[in-house]
């Protein structure tokens, strides 16, 4: 047979070598007609295609991705933590979400961060322990994501990513710079230095990672379904870690008070998305325990007041940054687990109540700490309990490390999803004999009562994560979200204020300077912003930046374009740059 050159490439083996070889599309960027995927990692977005290519639906995708994000970036997400998933079902036409966040132990109480003499326990002692780990709700999340909306079985979803903890995969800059900073954490546990260390130092970048015990982790699940994970021997190894921390000589760390009963009684919840309009889109995000959903959309109310397009850039910014700082106070002062609190959701998410908000915010000028609000006022139901608010005390900094991706499937379907392990490593332990690390996820409790989000037996901690999607005219629109702790939600925020108000393509809203006020006395701004036009303009306002600038989240997104095709959007310089791949190349 004559050698076949580029120039003879029929238009279907063509299609045949895009969908089989998809590494030779990397880019944050992409456009097709089929499905698509946007993660941070591009073994886990050819994972997600994979699926598709095999028939898999958005929601198969979506866990084949996420299981292999598991073995690429362990830091940020994985089967020892819980996340947020919000679904469209496009034969329903509606959108369903699946709240698999980690639970505090049956045992906890409000108590349990506070020391004998009353104060609360050093943070980063807590996090380095037994003690900061919630029940893990990531596979219990993708069972009931697979056995309600999904079409293929954990044993199709979860090969991906067997593969790439079998053979390996190549450590990335961004990997070995994340082990270097958590090497003194992970030095205190000898299963995680035995991963992730090399005679005590990161890995190397360029040098090849496999975790067979991961896989033999997924194998497990592959086999006998959720349960591998929540009973048996599994389980039992996670019990032992939390409640016996391994630490090197020398070491000791406190201990948990999780149980086998915990782990079997944990459940997931599929609740009733949260919903507003805005500027003619309806937007859909994640109800409590998340409060990312809650806050971006009161913001949107808030800014929906203003004529943002006929103002310039800097004002518009600046009723950004203060709808925001507003939005903040309400969550600070409201929001937690709704089995545990009546927060005031109807009343938070009133048109009315924005309106309220919105006068308190000057147009020329930052007013400074906000106080909450009363969104009692808004609530319909007048037996409604009503909860005394929190005191506008300073809110401790959140990790600002968890991972969102983005899938949609050629029928229409589509998963935005955001889960995490807590901060960067989690509590360091990884469960010996299973690969994974076990989250720190209890940190996010307020240590001290009273609060909306002091710790108790079976709560779930106030979350940030906010995956969102958009419809217009009945029909998708885009779907974003992102890690980043606190400031998920000003990055959903900004976002989606690029792209609607300012007017950005997708791809450089997600891109654009990030800007997060949370009604501190300084902003968080990211490295270069400092010194720009942009910033002095604001600084004009009284605006005033942290002095420590740092990246902020690594966001995806889809856009469901007019024309019928779809744009997936990853980071373009942030975390090392993301991967958007689609089914179909647009001609």
């Amino acid at each position: 047979m004559a050698k076949r050159t580029p120039l003879q490439l029929t238009p279907a083996l063509l299609f045949t070598l895009i969908c089989a070889a998809p590494a030779l599309a990397k880019s944050p960027v992409a456009t097709g007609t089929g499905g698509a995927v946007a993660t941070i990692s591009e073994k886990a977005s050819e994972s997600a295609l994979k699926i598709l290519n095999q028939g898999g639906n958005a929601i198969d995708a979506a866990v084949a991705a996420a299981a292999t994000l598991g073995v690429t970036d362990p830091f940020s997400c994985g089967i020892g933590g819980g996340g947020f998933m919000v679904i469209y079902l496009a034969k329903e036409n509606r959108v369903i979400t699946i709240d698999h966040r980690e639970s505090a132990p049956a045992a906890a109480t409000y108590r349990s961060f506070t020391g004998p003499d009353g104060k609360a326990l050093d943070f980063e002692t807590v996090v380095a322990s037994g003690l900061s780990v919630g029940v893990p709700g990531t596979v219990r999340g993708w069972h009931e994501a697979l056995e309600r909306y999904g079409s293929m079985s954990f044993k199709q979803v979860l090969a991906p990513a067997i593969d790439v903890a079998s053979k390996g995969f190549t450590v990335t800059p961004t990997f070995s710079r994340l082990v270097q900073m958590n090497e003194p954490k992970f030095a205190a546990f000898p299963d995680t230095a035995k991963l992730y260390l090399r005679d005590g130092k990161a890995l190397p970048a360029g040098s090849v990672l496999r975790n067979p015990d991961l896989a033999k982790a997924y194998r497990d699940i592959a086999a006998r379904g959720y349960r591998a994970f929540y009973s048996g021997p599994m389980a039992k190894a996670i019990v032992d870690t939390v409640t016996h921390p391994r630490t090197a000589a020398g070491r000791t760390v406190p201990a948990g008070t999780m149980t086998l009963a915990d782990l079997s009684n944990y459940e997931a919840r599929i609740r009733q998305p949260i919903h507003t309009t805005y500027r003619g889109y309806d937007i859909y995000g994640m109800p409590a325990p998340s409060s990312g959903g809650t806050t971006v959309l009161e913001a949107l109310n808030i800014l929906e007041g203003y004529d943002l397009k006929s103002m310039p850039r800097d004002r518009a910014e600046h009723l950004y940054i203060e709808a925001a700082r507003m939005a903040f106070a309400d969550r600070n002062a409201y929001l937690g687990d709704p089995e545990y609190v009546d927060a005031p959701v109807e009343g938070l998410l009133d048109k009315k109540f924005a309106a309220t908000r919105r006068a308190l915010i000057p147009l020329d000028r930052d007013p400074g700490v906000a106080e909450a609000g009363n969104p009692y006022a808004f609530v319909t139901d007048p037996s409604y309990p009503m909860v005394p608010r929190s005191a506008a005390a300073a809110q401790r900094p959140e990790s600002m490390h968890t991972t969102h991706l983005a899938v949609s499937d050629k029928d229409g379907n589509i998963v935005a999803y955001t889960f995490t392990i807590e901060s960067w490593g989690g509590s360091g332990m990884v469960v010996p004999g299973y690969g994974f690390l076990l989250n720190n996820e209890l940190t996010d409790f307020d240590f001290m009562a009273p609060a909306p989000n002091v710790i108790e037996g079976g709560k779930r901690p106030r979350s940030s994560m906010a995956p969102t999607i958009a419809f217009k005219n009945g029909k998708p629109a885009f779907t974003v979200g992102s890690p980043g702790g606190a400031t998920i939600i000003t990055t959903v925020l900004q976002t989606i204020f690029n792209y609607v108000d300012l007017g950005m393509p997708m791809d450089q809203a997600l891109n654009a300077p990030r800007i997060s006020s949370r009604n501190g006395s300084t902003i968080d701004i990211e490295p270069g912003f400092p010194g720009s036009a942009q910033a002095r303009a604001l600084e004009g306002y009284g605006h005033k930046w942290d002095p420590q600038p740092d990246e902020i989240g690594a966001a995806n997104a889809i856009v469901f374009n007019q024309d019928g095709t779809v744009t997936a959007v990853s980071e373009g310089k942030r975390h090392g740059i993301g991967t958007a791949l689609v089914q179909h190349k647009a001609h």
